[in-house]
């Protein structure tokens, strides 16, 4: 290769760019050529994300691309240019070897419906760019669970076989044959790379046909015949799947890499499981998946000689160790590992690598424009909102075990005693679309609980099943939920009053308000005493003569500009600014007095730089398997999936968030006394341990399983269990009052729990949830 070669310009403006040999030089691809991939050539494709994470320590992905059939001149034309672009790209970036047909989730996610493998170099590469032909007659192979491929094979019956599809592509026609052994998911996938074909080489102006029974569509199977010819015997059976099981992925070894004089040293160091502290800054390492991947890992410490050599080092190994040749090489920079390197070890902790490599920097606040959420799907991603929170808003209750309309004047204004449904309409794309929120406070009972369910499904019938549910915990609202009230949420401690109003205002109220705008402000009622203050926030206090707005020194503009806002809720136009250290006298007093409180400025929260995960859940070879879809997109979503989204977010609360908040305060521990909790004291010196609080009726995870206490069930014995001929097979309205449907099986005794699950109730509750419900259902429990 040329060395003089310029390197490429990166087009800031373009995820996606990809280079082909030409001449023993790497010229651009058009972007209307991508996703075709010319088997006697090599390719470079460099994939960078755009998004505000980039600036937050986001890599990209460049992938090294080699044809079945390429020379090799072509491959150390494409290794050489691929070094030095990953040299000026800098050690944000992950680099990949891919091979014909065998490439990794990571390459096949850039190209949607599928990637196509064609016949031929350079030059057919240019003719199928710049002409629209009509005059072909060529036969595809689809295959694909997931991600799909089309490969070009010989133009026969031959070429067939049960279990996979073919398109025979005519021209003007394209006839899409399914195979009768292939699956309904594999057929539509299938048909959504014709379809591309024909958008983007037939410019939409060819028909298709497909066969799924060749006795029902004569007329496209005389059309095939014609061009194959007549078959003549059966089918081949369905090609085998070769893909690697999970126990060889699960086979891992790390080896560290070192040069002792002229000789290369690969010396095995650890095997699963791994931990993240083997890495050392100042080596070199290599990690092996079971054959089925091979990853080169470089510490920042590491000499530029040894990184250049970091893929022929892979390569010389796979060789080494007689693994196929088209084994996936990634290799990893220190602090730009990808998810898929991070998740063969123990653990991995973002912690451990800021302390081994702390970075000078400054954290500042960031101003996200809501409004560019249509035009910028990254930052509607990053931010969890479907759009700004301008839609139509409609606000429930719960009372009674009912659901109850809300007055739009109260909107936003929730009560910390009660379950509310909001009900949220938009358009997107000419279409109505709803979201359906159930919040819960920490307060409310396990029958309100119980009934935001029930309502929220009586809801989507009516909606015939369009509605998104989402569950929303009090005090870890999402954002978007948070813009469809425009900033304006406010809790309140107490129950709702008859139309949904907030509790009246009649005596001295402390309110915490935190967020710099609409989509991350909410307002919190908290104990009136001067501890409550925090010196970085902004706080609200009633009083039955004045309303003071208190601005702490650590707070700053944006804060106080969204307090304004929410100012709007609380009764009385007139409002009294009070600063940190200015405040007068009667202040003090409604707070019962000056107290200590945290004055150290808080860092402004930041927007998790931690990107979500999507995984495919399937269970064709009789294991659970999630496999990753990475840079994926909604259209990874459809109906033949089941599909777990991972958003690295959680509703739990801190300890210390639980003390303060859901306990309630200690006062009204002092108020009880011993004739008010008799079951108290009655306990008071017995065994503590789990078979004591299952006679308390308490759960193994500390909730209670009934929504009353066992006494009051019908049925139960002596002992606080209930028959098996109770539990087992029975219909929500057939168990005795007090059972939890959801846990059936609690109710048995621990003789009959062991004479029916063949295991302990402890073994069995430290099961898999997936596993517990599965032998629920055997057994009639679910």
């Amino acid at each position: 290769m040329d060395i003089s070669q310029d390197l490429p310009v990166i087009d800031s403006h373009r995820a996606l760019q990809i280079w082909i040999t030409e001449n023993l030089k790497m010229v651009p691809l058009p972007e209307r050529a991508h996703g075709n991939f010319f088997e006697e050539c090599c390719y470079v494709v460099l994939h960078v994300p755009w998004s505000p994470k980039v600036t937050q320590g986001g890599s990209s992905d460049l992938h090294y691309w080699i044809g079945k059939e390429a020379g090799a001149e072509a491959r150390e034309a494409a290794v050489s240019f691929v070094q030095r672009l990953q040299e000026d790209l800098g050690d944000q970036t992950v680099l990949h070897q891919e091979s014909q047909g065998h490439e990794s989730d990571c390459f096949h996610s850039f190209f949607r419906p599928g990637v196509i493998y064609r016949k031929g170099g350079r030059a057919s590469a240019l003719k199928l760019v710049e002409t629209n032909m009509y005059n072909v007659q060529r036969l595809l192979h689809i295959r694909g669970r997931k991600h799909v491929s089309a490969t070009e094979v010989a133009l026969s019956w031959n070429s067939f076989n049960k279990g996979d599809i073919f398109l025979l592509d005519l021209g003007k026609v394209m006839i899409q044959w399914n195979g009768p052994k292939a699956s309904i998911s594999e057929k539509a996938r299938a048909l959504t790379l014709t379809c591309s074909l024909r958008d983007r080489e037939r410019g939409g102006r060819a028909q298709i046909g497909v066969v799924d029974a060749e006795n029902e569509a004569t007329d496209l199977t005389r059309i095939m015949e014609a061009v194959l010819g007549c078959r003549s015997g059966s089918l081949c059976a369905s090609v085998p799947d070769n893909s690697v099981s999970q126990l060889q992925k699960g086979n891992v070894r790390l080896y560290h890499v070192c040069e002792k004089g002229t000789d290369l040293v690969i010396q095995e160091l650890a095997t699963r499981p791994l931990t993240q502290d083997l890495l050392q800054e100042d080596g070199c390492y290599l990690l092996d998946q079971g054959g089925f991947k091979i990853y080169m890992w470089q510490g920042r410490k590491s000499s530029p000689q040894e990184k250049k050599a970091a893929l022929s080092r892979a390569v010389g190994f796979i060789q080494a160790k007689g693994y196929p040749n088209y084994t996936n090489v990634e290799v990893v920079n220190d602090g730009a590992e990808s998810t898929a390197f991070q998740q063969l070890f123990w653990t991995w902790s973002k912690e451990l690598d800021r302390k081994k490599h702390p970075r000078k920097s400054k954290l500042t606040q960031v101003n996200l424009e809501v409004g560019k959420l249509h035009t910028q799907p990254e930052l509607a991603a990053q931010l969890r909102m479907v759009d700004d929170g301008s839609g139509k808003v409609e606000v429930w209750y719960i009372q009674d075990l009912q659901r109850q309309p809300v007055d739009p004047k109260h909107h936003g204004q929730l009560c910390s005693g009660n379950c509310y449904l909001v009900l949220y309409t938009y358009q997107r794309l000419g279409h109505v679309q709803y979201i359906l929120y159930l919040w819960k406070s920490h307060q409310s009972t396990v029958e309100d609980a119980k009934a935001l369910i029930c309502n929220a499904e009586e809801l989507d019938l009516m909606h015939q099943g369009a509605l998104v549910q989402g569950h929303v915990t009090m005090g870890r609202e999402p954002p978007h939920f948070l813009a469809i009230f425009q900033g304006r949420l406010v809790v309140f401690q107490g129950n709702a009053g008859s139309k949904g109003e907030r509790p009246p205002i009649s005596d001295t109220r402390l309110f915490h308000v935190q967020g710099t705008e609409s989509h991350n402000t909410r307002t919190v009622e908290v104990p009136a005493r001067a501890s409550s203050l925090i010196s970085s926030d902004v706080f609200f206090l009633i009083t039955s003569h004045a309303c003071y707005l208190w601005f702490g020194k650590g707070c700053h503009g944006d804060q106080r500009e969204m307090a304004r806002t929410v100012a709007t809720v609380f009764p009385g136009s007139n409002k009294e600014t009070v600063l940190e250290g200015q405040e007068p006298l009667h202040f003090w007093e409604a707070l019962g007095g000056r107290a200590p409180y945290p004055s150290n400025n808080r860092l402004p929260e930041e927007v998790s730089s931690i990107q979500p995960r999507l995984f495919e859940c399937s269970s064709h070879s009789g294991v659970l398997v999630l496999t990753e879809v990475v840079f994926f997109g909604q259209e990874d979503l459809d109906k033949y999936d089941v599909m777990l989204l991972d958003t690295c977010q959680e509703n739990s609360q801190s300890y210390e968030e639980m003390v303060g908040g859901s306990l309630g305060p200690g006062s009204a521990i002092s108020e009880m006394t011993a004739a008010g909790c008799p079951t108290l004291l009655a306990s008071k010196g017995s065994q503590d341990g789990p078979e004591n609080a299952r006679e308390l009726g308490l759960g193994v995870d500390g909730e209670s399983p009934s929504v009353n206490h066992p006494s009051s069930c019908s049925g139960w014995t002596v002992n606080g269990s209930l028959p098996p001929e109770r539990l087992m097979h029975q219909a929500l309205e057939d168990l005795p009052q007090g059972v939890d449907p959801a846990r059936k099986e609690f109710y048995l005794s621990d003789s009959d729990f062991q004479d029916i699950f063949r295991k302990s109730k402890e073994e069995f509750y430290s099961m898999a949830k997936w596993k517990q419900q599965q032998e629920k259902k055997k057994l009639g429990f679910f």
